[in-house]
Formats: structure tokens, C-alpha cells, sequence
């Protein structure tokens, strides 16, 4: 990725930031764009570009009203996405996700054997850092504040000891790219390998289930897995989620719609939700006049 384009990208992480942080009182385009080092209309453009829909369409969700509203509904959008499979299509960006949690011989060895990729990206929503076995992505988290991935790295280093890493500069990159720009049809899915508890799992496997644009609550989610009254215990699995955006922990709201916890800051996840909400409602609506194809998603192999 050329300069000119992290430096856009880290410009629209900042409006990002800027625009979620006033969302009681949403700023004039004039206004997110000076706080951003831009004209207006070129923040407009870049913005929508980068992001997927206008600064206004963005903000028009982010009071969370429409997450409240899609909270009564949770039951049987969970319900209907369970039974029909956990890992199907999804409508935001036409993403696929193939889900293959790290296997007990794997976990027990330590991860030898395996070739660990690593590296870092710039994305709308800020840096991240991403790695990846022949077997699929093993961990996706932001960093803000630690450009270099470096607390990041030795987490995974950590629950996987025993792994080769090579640092990769194409992983984080392409995984971006197959995050936030339209996929085409028939793409290979996006597979995703990681490690946890067979109840982690279970969890993790439930968040796939809520569509992009809907959220769910932690009880929701516990009854969903049969486990009725383990919804403190949906949140601790949802806290050690090692894949974020992929495995959607930012989806689960509180009872009565309150954002609750997220690893990455209460503010990116209502801007995550908000822009879900946003690109699929245009989605649903049918692609725009003009509208771009992004490149294949990223299928990972050995």
C-alpha cells in the first residue's frame, strides 16, 4: 500500500473517531472535514471511498436507536441464522466465512508445525494486526498505539509457542482489503482457525450468526447455545474473542441496548455497528448507479 493511502486511511480513522465521538450532536460535513486536515468535498469523496457509505449516511447511525430496535428482533434473526447454518454467505460485502477452530492436537503441541504469518494494515476504523496458519486467520485486533503490532504478536506468540512466525507484509493487507471493499460472487471465504474453550467456540460460532446490520444481547446468545443462564459467561467469551470484525463480538449489546464491554474501546463499537447498519441497509437496497467491484476475498492455504 502506497503512503498517500495510509495517509488517507489514518485521515478517515481520525473522522471516524471525530464523527463517533460527537454522535449526540452529529458535526456539519465542514466541520469533520477541518478536523481531518481536508476541504469538504474531498473529505466527502475520500471518506465514501474509504468507508463505504457518506459521512452522512454514517452518522445518521450512529445514535444506536436502530440497534434498539433490531434488539427485539434477536430471538429470531439468531433462531432463523442457527438453523440454517453458521458459517453461510453474509450480505455486508458479500463476505463469506468458513469456521474451523484450532483442533486439540494443535492446542496441545503448542502450535508445532505450524507457520505463523503476521503483519500490520491501516484500515477505516484504524491499524490492525492480523495472523494467519495454512489452516486459516488466527487473530485480528487493532493496535492503536502500538503501530508495530508488537503486544499483539506476543499474544499470539503466546498461544502458540511452539509456531514459526514469519512476518508477512501482504496478510494484514489483503485481509483489509477483503474486510472493507465489495467482493466478487464465488469468492473462497474467508476461513477463520482460532484457538479457545469448546464453550469459546460455541460463543464464537453463535456471534457469526448474527447478520451485519442486527445486533443481539448476551442472554439472546446464551439461550441460543443452550445455555440459558450463562450470559455472564457469553461476555467473558466474547471479551477473549482472538478475531475481531470476523468473529463479531462488537454485535452483542446489553439487555436494554446499552453498548457494554469491547476490547477496543466502546466508541469503535458503536462506530462498527453504525457502519454495518449503514452498508447493509444500501445493500439491501440494491448497489448504486457507478457502483465499484472490490478483488476476490482472501482464501488461505497451506
Amino acid at each position: 500500500m502506497s503512503t498517500d493511502q495510509d495517509r488517507t486511511l489514518a485521515r478517515m480513522a481520525d473522522a471516524i473517531a471525530y464523527l463517533t465521538e460527537h454522535w449526540d450532536a452529529p458535526p456539519d460535513l465542514s466541520a469533520a472535514a477541518r478536523a481531518c486536515g481536508m476541504s469538504p468535498w474531498h473529505f466527502q469523496r475520500q471518506f465514501t471511498r474509504a468507508v463505504g457509505v457518506s459521512p452522512k449516511r454514517f452518522t445518521g447511525f450512529l445514535a444506536l436507536g436502530h440497534a434498539r430496535e433490531a434488539l427485539k428482533r434477536d430471538a429470531p434473526v439468531l433462531d432463523a441464522a442457527l438453523g440454517a447454518g453458521l458459517s453461510g454467505p453474509s450480505r455486508l460485502h458479500d463476505l463469506a466465512i468458513a469456521f474451523e477452530a484450532a483442533t486439540p492436537g494443535e492446542i496441545k503441541s503448542g502450535g508445532a508445525g505450524l507457520e505463523v504469518r503476521f503483519g500490520t494494515a491501516d484500515t477505516p476504523f484504524g491499524p490492525i494486526f492480523a495472523a494467519a496458519s495454512g489452516r486459516g486467520i488466527t487473530r485480528l485486533a487493532f493496535i492503536d498505539g502500538d503501530r508495530d503490532g508488537a503486544a499483539a504478536l506476543a499474544s499470539e506468540r503466546k498461544t502458540w509457542p511452539r509456531a514459526g512466525f514469519v512476518k508477512d507484509p501482504d496478510i494484514a493487507p489483503d485481509i483489509a482489503a477483503a474486510l472493507f471493499k465489495r467482493q466478487t460472487a464465488g469468492a473462497a471465504p474467508l476461513r477463520l482457525a482460532p484457538r479457545g474453550t469448546n464453550f469459546q467456540v460455541k460463543v464464537w460460532q453463535a456471534l457469526l450468526a448474527i447478520p451485519p446490520g442486527s445486533v443481539a444481547t448476551y442472554t439472546a446468545i446464551a439461550r441460543a447455545i443452550g445455555t440459558p443462564r450463562a450470559a455472564r459467561a457469553v461476555g467473558g467469551a466474547c471479551a477473549a474473542n482472538p478475531i475481531a470484525l470476523l468473529i463479531p463480538c462488537h454485535r452483542v449489546l446489553r439487555q436494554h441496548g446499552a453498548l457494554g464491554g469491547y476490547a477496543f474501546g466502546l466508541s469503535r463499537k458503536r462506530a462498527l455497528i453504525a457502519w454495518e447498519a449503514a452498508v447493509e441497509g444500501m445493500e439491501r437496497a440494491g448497489p448504486a448507479p457507478g457502483g465499484r467491484k472490490g478483488s476476490a476475498a482472501l482464501g488461505l492455504r497451506r
